[in-house]
């Protein structure tokens, strides 16, 4: 038996129930993980929130996209990205569903090598925000000489967006909550406040405006001083869906679908090799046993320390 967290109905935190589950063999293709942390990403409590529909036909609900453990079995023809998978490997698992588990069966496409130097709560939390920063760039077009400005700079994809940005050559200017500014320093970025008078905050820094922006913090000011700092409103690229950014001129990342996915499938093999060189670090904010995943859910909706949420089972 193995333990997972489920959603058992559309709501709070409150609706999530740690469940046993029979162990399954690996079919063709497919490895068994022993796993040792797990991402948590706010798209997980937003699948089950209700904010994407509410259809009861997929209830009892996994969650998770993301983890690291150890292989411990393999089945026939399975190989990763990178080659061949063995028993004893240990390595980082993106994408998948259903990753709140002690114990996973996943294609070994999702398979990727864990660098030694990676420990493992780093590593599990990686690739979702790494990949969808990687992903933020490339539809920004950001390269060296420009200035780009993050929203939402000290967060999970904002703090990888500014890394990998500055790895680019861009200049960033990066928005935080004052008790951030450190953490947005530290990335690389200069850090400016939310709130009211933040079009004049970046003015100063930015007296003829910025060559792109990347948001991942979806409020409407940021929105607002984005579309009037920009100066080619066809680099405004936001992570956060919805009817504004879209009215605005936003192209919007993210999408969960296949298609959506293979450039952030791409992104991997170069952001674990990466991490493990100390390239981009993953800041780690608070760690959960698997049973307190509510409890991490909770906390994560509310201001909290930078860095990752990361599950133990």
């Amino acid at each position: 038996m193995s333990r997972r967290v489920v959603a058992r109905a559309y709501g709070g935190p409150e609706v999530l129930a740690v469940v046993d589950a029979e162990a399954v063999n690996p079919a063709p293709g497919e490895v068994v993980i022993d796993v040792r942390a797990i991402g948590v990403n706010p798209i997980d409590y937003k699948l089950y929130s209700g904010a994407f529909g509410a259809d009861p036909d997929v209830l009892p609900m996994g969650l998770g996209s993301e983890a690291a453990g150890i292989v411990g079995e393999v089945g026939d023809t399975a190989a990763g990205p990178v080659g061949p998978i063995s028993v004893g490997d240990e390595v980082i698992v993106y994408p998948v569903s259903e990753s709140y588990a002690d114990r996973l069966v996943v294609s070994g496409d999702s398979v990727i090598p864990k660098p030694a130097s990676l420990p493992w709560n780093e590593a599990a939390g990686l690739l979702a925000v790494g990949a969808a920063a990687v992903d933020t760039l490339d539809t920004a077009n950001v390269g060296t000489g420009d200035l780009l400005l993050v929203h939402g700079a000290s967060g999970g994809v904002g703090s990888f967006v500014v890394q990998l940005g500055r790895a680019r050559g861009a200049t960033i200017i990066g928005t935080a909550r004052p008790e951030h500014h450190d953490y947005v320093r530290s990335l690389g970025a200069t850090p400016v406040s939310y709130g009211a008078g933040l079009d004049d905050r970046v003015r100063v820094l930015a007296p003829d405006g910025v060559d792109a922006v990347i948001d991942t913090a979806g409020s409407d000011k940021a929105i607002d001083v984005s579309v009037d700092l920009v100066r080619d409103r066809s680099r405004l690229v936001t992570t956060v869906p919805g009817p504004r950014p879209a009215e605005a001129g936003f192209r919007i990342v993210g999408a969960l679908g296949p298609e959506g996915m293979e450039p952030r499938k791409r992104a991997r093999v170069f952001l674990v090799d990466l991490a493990g060189n100390g390239d981009v670090r993953v800041r780690v904010a608070r760690t959960y046993a698997l049973t307190e995943a509510a409890r991490a859910h909770a906390d994560l909706r509310k201001p909290h320390a930078a860095g990752k949420f990361i599950l133990l089972p």
